[in-house]
């Protein structure tokens, strides 16, 4: 089992909480991104830095992790791809991408993109992620931890 991590658009604060219970457990963890990521020394971390484009992070994921590999990842299109070769993945807020929620998750990432698209979300957008503090920092802890026990099962 191998986590990887989207860090294109992931709080500082959650790559530290998986790094941190990666050490814990002796996980190896890839963290990509269109910037070179700080990953701490040792061969379990690893930073990949990719070019090419808006989805290069997302394609390099996709097309490295294998059926049981975890994805730290708030973007449902690439959740969608690694759900399908196996992988679970894990939102910054605590939700878990399976084969179960998927299909809901793409069709309302897909319905909020149509309205932001048509102007009805207002000026604003429908808003962007809600602020990041203790509570979601305790929200995304209990539920990487929760999926760890369950995938070293």
């Amino acid at each position: 089992m191998k986590i990887w991590i989207d860090n294109d658009g992931c709080p500082r604060i959650v790559r530290d909480l998986v790094l941190a219970s990666a050490t814990r457990r002796k996980l190896p963890v890839t963290v990509v991104g269109n910037t070179l990521a700080r990953v701490p020394p040792g061969p379990l971390f690893k930073a990949v830095c990719v070019h090419g484009g808006f989805d290069a992070a997302d394609d390099h994921i996709a097309e490295h992790v294998a059926s049981g590999d975890l994805v730290i990842t708030s973007d449902v299109p690439l959740a969608a791809r690694i759900v399908a070769k196996g992988a679970l993945g894990l939102n910054s807020h605590g939700t878990v991408f399976n084969p179960e929620s998927i299909g809901d998750q793409t069709a309302s990432r897909n319905l909020m993109q149509e309205l932001r698209g048509g102007g009805m979300l207002g000026a604003s957008g429908g808003g962007g992620p809600p602020p990041f503090g203790e509570n979601e920092k305790r929200r995304f802890a209990n539920a990487l931890e929760k999926i760890l026990d369950r995938l070293k099962a």
